[in-house]
C-alpha cells in the first residue's frame, strides 16, 4: 500500500490491541476506580515547548479541533486531547493510568501528562492524523 509504513502499521496494529483490550476493561461492572474522576480528567488549555495542548471530556466536544465528525468514542475513556488543535489519540489503562498513540510505551498519570509526552516525543514534529476506522 502507497504510504503505509512499518512504522505505521505496527502503530495502527499497537492502537487496535490497547483499544480492544481498554473497551473490555471498561464494559459495564467494571471496577468503579477505572472511572474516577480524582481531578485528572479536569480540562486544559496550556502551551507547553511552544505548543497548545489542551483535553477535555469528549462530552464538550464543540468541534474545537476543526476535523469536524467521525470521531470514535471508547478509547481514550471519554476523554478528548489534542496538540496544536490536531486530536492526539489516548487510551486508558485499566490501572487508571493513560497512554497515547505516540507514547504508548510510556504510560502516565493524566490526559494532560499524555499530552506533555507526546510533544516531547514528537521533538517539534507536527502531528499527523490517525486513519480511524
Amino acid at each position: 500500500m502507497p504510504g503505509l509504513t512499518r512504522r505505521r502499521a505496527l502503530t495502527a496494529g499497537a492502537l487496535l490491541a490497547t483499544a480492544a483490550g481498554t473497551q473490555t476493561l471498561l464494559a459495564p461492572g467494571a471496577p468503579a476506580a477505572s472511572h474516577s474522576h480524582g481531578g485528572s480528567l479536569e480540562p486544559f488549555d496550556e502551551i507547553y515547548k511552544g505548543r497548545r495542548i489542551q483535553g477535555r471530556p469528549a462530552a464538550m466536544d464543540d468541534g474545537m479541533s476543526g476535523m469536524g465528525g467521525g470521531r470514535h468514542h471508547g478509547h481514550g475513556g471519554g476523554y478528548a486531547v489534542f496538540v496544536d488543535g490536531a486530536e492526539l489519540h489516548v487510551m486508558r489503562n485499566a490501572d487508571g493510568s493513560w497512554i497515547s498513540v505516540v507514547s504508548h510505551y510510556d504510560p502516565v498519570a493524566t490526559p494532560r501528562a499524555a499530552a506533555r509526552a507526546a510533544v516531547d516525543e514528537l521533538q517539534g514534529a507536527a502531528l499527523l492524523p490517525f486513519p480511524a476506522n
